[in-house]
């Protein structure tokens, strides 16, 4: 496993009546994503403006509504396999990009990727930097729930306009 710091801005898009809460991690953690099962809060975010919105649209024709988040990112812990399988990885790193949903979904198995979430927070690795499926470009999983004072996740909201709870909707 390649474990490097990173340093960098980062960007999701979230669902509008979920902003309230743009670093808990908790909506993959309810159900589970490429890298983590249910019960490990992750938070998934992309490196460029541009993969963040891909991935929020995934295979839609059009572009649900979603509210766009900037964060400044500072985790001493992650592992990069954005340069995929070689041998110097462990071998089921050769399925990190298995169709999780139809393993677990469709088939009621446990997604390999989800035995290398397993593993990297094992490691005590606080996350995984990698390619998105959609665009090539850099993606990255926080397990949020991992992160200690050394770490951040800092929202950009110089305008304090995300909504702080529910009732911010009404």
């Amino acid at each position: 496993m390649i474990v490097i710091a990173l340093d960098s801005a980062a960007y999701r898009v979230h669902q509008p009546k979920w902003a309230i809460s743009p670093t808990s991690g908790a909506g993959a953690g309810a159900h589970g994503g490429r890298a983590n099962r249910p019960g490990v809060n992750a938070l998934y975010l992309s490196l460029k403006l541009e993969t963040a919105l891909a991935e929020y649209q995934q295979l839609d024709t059009l572009l649900p509504p979603g509210l766009m988040v900037s964060y400044s990112i500072n985790i001493n812990a992650i592992a990069d396999f954005r340069g995929g399988y070689t041998g110097d990885w462990d071998p089921i790193w050769e399925d990190f990009y298995c169709d999780w949903r139809k393993a677990h979904f469709n088939q009621g198995i446990e997604p390999p990727s989800w035995v290398i979430g397993d593993q990297v927070l094992a490691a005590g690795v606080k996350g995984i930097l990698f390619n998105s499926a959609i665009t090539g470009d850099a993606n990255l999983v926080i397990y949020t729930d991992t992160l200690t004072d050394t770490d951040s996740i800092k929202v950009y909201d110089p305008n304090n306009a995300l909504p702080k709870n529910q009732q911010s909707w009404e």
